[in-house]
């Protein structure tokens, strides 16, 4: 697949597991891309971990204010009827379990919905952010990422990297297809039709199961 066309691909079909009214929070990267693709009538309120309710769009350079930036530290904006919060508020929002969903990168997740997201050991990182806590009480934790890291398998049958947290991951977004996790591993129910199964297989790292009603990925 082409590698300039993977982070729309995989946003585009994140977005079509995000209902009408939803509370959303997403992470920084790939997932910014989720609300460019949202299916037509779907509206969702935008949540950023360091204080706003109600992110608005992308602004221009000319549009961007200092003062107004996302939780990855880039230039934001908030739609008509969104506020600034507190951090204890935007937490209490998160903790309450009020966010419907949350759309994260990953280093690695394994067949046990395990995620590692944070810290490659002997690396510099800011630390682990509002990744934590999103995890935990989100009401789905959707992995939006690129199948391989450099050919190298990032769903694993264990993750190998330090945890961000145990058993939270719902559904896991790639290039090759979707997987949901289940208490038996890693359902495989849709397949990007540029690869076959045993292509997907062969980029994991765990045995997947194969949906008996698998289907193209749309």
């Amino acid at each position: 697949m082409d590698k300039a066309l993977i982070k729309d691909y995989i946003a585009k079909r994140v977005a079509k597991e995000l209902k009408d009214g939803d509370v959303v929070n997403l992470g920084i990267g790939l997932p910014t891309l989720v609300p460019n693709y949202l299916p037509a009538g779907v509206k969702v309120i935008l949540q950023a971990e360091n204080g706003i309710v109600g992110v608005g769009p992308k602004p221009t350079p000319e549009e961007a204010s200092p003062y107004v930036f996302d939780a990855g530290g880039g230039p934001a904006s908030v739609a008509l009827g969104g506020a600034f919060v507190d951090s204890s508020a935007s937490f209490g929002l998160i903790r309450g379990k009020h966010v419907d969903a949350t759309v994260l990168g990953a280093l690695q997740v394994d067949e046990k919905g395990n995620l590692a997201n944070w810290i490659v050991p002997g690396k510099m990182v800011p630390g682990m952010g509002g990744a934590m806590d999103l995890v935990a009480y989100a009401k789905q934790v959707i992995i939006a990422m690129e199948h391989t890291q450099k050919g190298e398998h990032k769903i694993l049958t264990q993750c190998t990297l330090p945890y961000t947290a145990v058993g939270v991951v719902t559904l896991i977004v790639t290039e090759m297809g979707v997987m949901k996790v289940t208490p038996k591993g890693l359902l495989l129910t849709e397949y990007n039709p540029e690869f076959t199964v045993e292509d997907i297989q062969a980029a994991t790292g765990c045995k997947l199961i194969i949906s008996p009603d698998l289907k193209p990925m749309a």
